[in-house]
């Protein structure tokens, strides 16, 4: 059996992208929580479920168990950073324009999506499979927050996100089989979700849907 001390990442490049979109989606569920009327608790749950779940997921299934985010206390730290941010500070947050909260909602998937796929990739995974768990990652949380909200999940009737991080995902895969460093790999992955999340925004991109009679 593989064990997480034995496949541990080292790249830092990675490990701040795990970081930094842990601090941002923390931020983000610590906004739904307030928006849905919960309690400080609920702040925290939500901060936490949606900075996490999908990295959880992910280790889940690749056998990474325990899952690095409940091993190494700064992923709860920074999550909960998030929450605390939020908590003091929502209404200068709520000053902040729009444009820039998606900006840095696409920044937070992108991050997400590169580093699962690289840590599925550390586990051997097929190529297909490593881009899958990449969108897992990216998305997961998101669909954790819905469901704790009780709604539908956005990643499955909104525009161009799960899609997106998919597409960065199989981006970084390419450019690995193009011999490009893991680094800049990484890079090409991040900079392929973030644009094409916003560029879907901005030009309101859907995927099709089966129309009612």
């Amino acid at each position: 059996m593989k064990t997480e001390t034995a496949k541990r990442p080292s790249n830092t490049l990675l490990f701040a992208a795990d970081m930094a979109g842990t601090l941002l989606f923390g931020i983000e569920g610590a906004e739904a929580a307030i928006t849905g009327n919960l309690d400080l608790l609920g702040l925290m749950v939500l901060a936490f479920s949606t900075a996490l779940a999908g990295g959880i997921f992910r280790d889940l299934l690749i056998g990474a168990i325990p899952p690095s985010s409940l091993r190494d206390w700064r992923y709860s730290a920074m999550a909960f950073t998030g929450a605390v941010i939020v908590f003091f500070a929502y209404r200068f947050l709520q000053g902040i324009p729009r444009e820039v909260i998606l900006v840095l909602d696409a920044a937070g998937l992108a991050l997400f999506a590169v580093a699962g796929t690289e840590k599925a990739l550390l586990y051997q995974m097929h190529p297909f499979i490593a881009i899958l768990l990449g969108t897992v990652t990216g998305v997961g949380g998101g669909t954790v927050r819905d469901i704790f909200l009780a709604h539908v999940p956005n990643v499955l009737r909104s525009d161009i996100y799960a899609t997106a991080a998919m597409a960065g995902a199989a981006v970084m895969i390419a450019a690995r089989k193009l011999k490009l460093s893991h680094n800049w790999a990484a890079v090409c992955g991040g900079v392929f979700c973030f644009t094409l999340r916003m560029v879907s925004v901005w030009r309101h991109w859907n995927l099709p849907k089966v129309m009612m009679p």
